[in-house]
């Protein structure tokens, strides 16, 4: 595993999300009440950024068609999103949050 440093934990509140690139990797890190998830910034159902949606508890909602996924499982919640999300395993090290995209 290569874990990365992406991001401080004071850099994403609860209930926000955030996006990051790395080596050509759009990464979306959720900020949900029990902590912190990196999954894949490209909905899977058209290839455009959840960033630009919203995030509510640990659903995110894409803006262009409203299909919602699970952060913590990358799962699909809500049609027309039919494909999971990549999801990166993530470790907050003191407080700084680290995602390995090499998974």
């Amino acid at each position: 595993m290569a874990f990365i440093k992406l991001a401080s934990t004071s850099d994403i509140k609860t209930g926000k999300m955030e996006r990051y690139s790395h080596a050509g990797e759009r990464i979306l890190i959720c900020h949900v009440d029990d902590g912190f998830y990196a999954v894949s910034d490209n909905c899977s159902h058209e290839d455009f950024s959840l960033y630009l949606g919203a995030l509510h508890g640990e659903v995110v909602k894409c803006s262009l068609h409203g299909g919602k996924f699970n952060v913590k499982t990358g799962a699909p919640v809500e049609e027309p999103a039919c494909i999971a999300l990549r999801t990166y395993p993530l470790e907050v090290r003191d407080n700084d949050i680290y995602v390995d995209i090499d998974h």
